[in-house]
């Protein structure tokens, strides 16, 4: 018997699986742990994914069994809407029918009607037409009866009544207007008579009004210049009293040009005094300096005269310093009065002017009111239809009478 193992193929050698570039027998404990470790985190990462994409496909059979009984329960009522459509037009082909009928009925009804209207219409018009042919020939024949009637008459024996008759009634109407229209003249001269009177006696009134209206007029334009003449009478006196009180400023101002010409003069006599003082000065200082060249030699009386001569320079320090300040007291006074003079000339100039330009507007004022006084005057009494001798001396002495007042 041959031996078993030569029938056998030999088993292929395996090739070694490669981990990081090793294989198993290279890798240490250590690596083959970690990849291990590895291998478990990619196990539960696929576990997690196969059991998330169980999920979805259950999920998404159950959404598609829910639209398949969607879908079939919307087939079902589009099936009902169908039967309901169908049933729908069948009424409606019905009732279609119907009403075609129904019309069909209407219109052979209407065309009946409308025949038999126009049958009655023939018929009437015909019985109108005879009738009105029948009323005709009697109209006709009555005419003819008249004609003859109206030649039968006696035509100038109605024409020669009917002047008598007219001529009765013209005599009628004449008589009563003749008397209506005296009647009217009577009382329209008595109407005039009434109304010339009593014109007369409103012309009268209204004359005597319009004299008694003017003569106040006059009376109280007269006042009026009375008044104004002595307002104006005042206002001059106010203007005389203006001049004197202008008259004592200027009397005032030219006593303040004396005390200035004086202060002027005392000021002349400070400064000339203020110069002898400065010259004592330089006398002193000059006599300090020979008295300062002198102690040189002079050591004991040094100290009393030093003291006499500082008394004798504070004495005349003062003395400048009170002539300097009564030299600014005259120097302020005569500003102040410079000032004052100024303002008083402006103000007396001022009142001046304004009472000139018050006295200007009154003169205008009652040369105006003259004028229209004697306008009015003159067109009163032309109003009046004086006679024009009586209207000139009557004028004249308004005029008179008018610049007497003034």
């Amino acid at each position: 018997m041959p031996p078993k193992g030569k029938g056998k193929k030999p088993a292929k050698a395996r090739t070694p699986t490669l981990i990081d570039g090793l294989t198993k027998d290279e890798m240490s404990k250590e690596q083959l742990e970690e990849y291990i470790v590895r291998l478990r985190e990619e196990l539960d990462r696929e576990r997690e994914e196969r059991n998330y994409f169980q999920t979805e496909r259950d999920n998404i059979h159950t959404f598609w069994e829910i639209t398949d009984r969607q879908l079939e329960v919307v087939k079902a009522e589009l099936q009902n809407l169908e039967k309901d459509i169908e049933e729908d037009e069948g009424h409606h082909q019905v009732e279609i029918k119907v009403y075609k009928q129904k019309m069909k009925h209407l219109l052979c009804e209407h065309q009946n009607t409308i025949s038999e209207l126009k049958e009655e219409g023939l018929v009437s018009t015909e019985v109108l037409q005879n009738e009105q042919e029948q009323l005709e020939a009697e109209l006709h024949k009555e005419m003819r009866a008249i004609m003859v009637d109206m030649q039968k008459l006696d035509n100038e024996s109605i024409f020669k009544e009917l002047e008598l008759k007219h001529e009765e009634e013209m005599t009628k109407t004449r008589n009563h207007w003749e008397k209506h229209i005296t009647e009217i003249k009577s009382n329209y001269a008595k109407k005039m008579k009434l109304q010339q009177q009593e014109l007369d006696k409103m012309r009268q009134k209204e004359t005597s009004e319009r004299e008694d209206q003017w003569n106040r007029h006059i009376a109280g334009l007269i006042e009026d210049h009375d008044k104004a003449l002595t307002d104006a009478s005042a206002f001059v006196n106010l203007m005389e009293e203006d001049l004197k009180i202008s008259e004592s400023v200027k009397t005032q101002i030219l006593r303040m040009e004396v005390k200035q010409m004086e202060n002027q003069r005392e000021q002349t006599h400070l400064s000339q005094d203020s110069k002898c003082l400065a010259e004592r000065l330089l006398k002193v200082k000059e006599q300090i300096a020979g008295n300062e060249k002198k102690t040189k030699y002079y050591g004991m009386k040094k100290d009393i005269n030093e003291r006499v001569k500082k008394k004798e320079l504070n004495d005349l320090k003062l003395e400048h310093k009170d002539l300097e300040q009564k030299f600014s007291k005259l120097q302020l006074e005569k500003d102040e009065q410079f000032k004052t003079y100024s303002q008083t000339i402006e103000k007396v100039q001022h009142k001046a002017d304004l009472q000139i330009m018050q006295l200007q507007r009154k003169l205008k004022a009652l040369t105006d009111s003259l004028e229209k006084t004697q306008a009015q005057l003159h067109s009163v009494l032309s109003a009046s239809n004086m006679d024009q001798i009586a209207l000139g001396g009557v004028t004249k002495k308004i005029e008179v009478l008018l610049y007497v007042s003034l």
